[in-house]
């Protein structure tokens, strides 16, 4: 079995919407989503807020390229625009870990870096990862540390910039 992590975020148009196409396009392969939490943009660049989620799903036929080119179909179909590095998006998908029964998958290519080389930074990751898979773990430099206590090792301000939402999305 293949599992992914998906970090999905929107902040331009019907976000909530947005993020709801990513659980319609995946269908029966997602195992969880977290709740949905609003977040200020990361990055430096001016522009309005956004709506974070976590997804975690199964396909045993994906391995971690083939993950990477169903979320860029998936922000297509959204019509996400790659115009200005960390500008605003209708609609981005993250691959932030692939496991297989192996363990964790790691991969640097000119295509894909895994684990997510900012993941363990984003407190808008992390905060719906943990409410999602609260054992979970990520290797950063060759150890894994749990997901909590790289949370734990971000500024307060931060994680207090991660509030749960009223919005819910659905698995179909």
């Amino acid at each position: 079995m293949t599992t992914t992590v998906l970090s999905i975020g929107s902040n331009l148009g019907d976000r909530s919407a947005h993020l709801q196409s990513v659980l319609d396009a995946l269908g029966a392969a997602v195992r969880a989503v977290s709740p949905v939490y609003e977040t200020a943009a990361w990055g430096g660049v001016e522009q309005g807020p956004f709506l974070n989620a976590v997804v975690v799903a199964d396909d045993p036929a994906r391995d971690a390229h083939a993950w990477l080119a169903r979320a860029h179909e998936i922000e297509d179909a959204a019509r996400r625009v790659r115009t200005q590095h960390w500008g605003p998006r209708t609609l981005d998908v993250d691959l932030v870990q692939v496991r297989t029964d192996d363990g964790e998958v790691t991969v640097d290519d000119d295509v894909l870096t895994l684990p997510h080389r900012h993941a363990h930074q984003r407190a808008f990751v992390l905060v719906p990862w943990l409410a999602v898979e609260p054992d979970a773990t990520l290797t950063q430099t060759g150890s894994r540390v749990a997901v909590a206590t790289l949370l734990a090792g971000l500024k307060p301000a931060e994680r207090a910039g991660v509030r749960e939402t009223d919005l819910q999305l659905v698995v179909r």
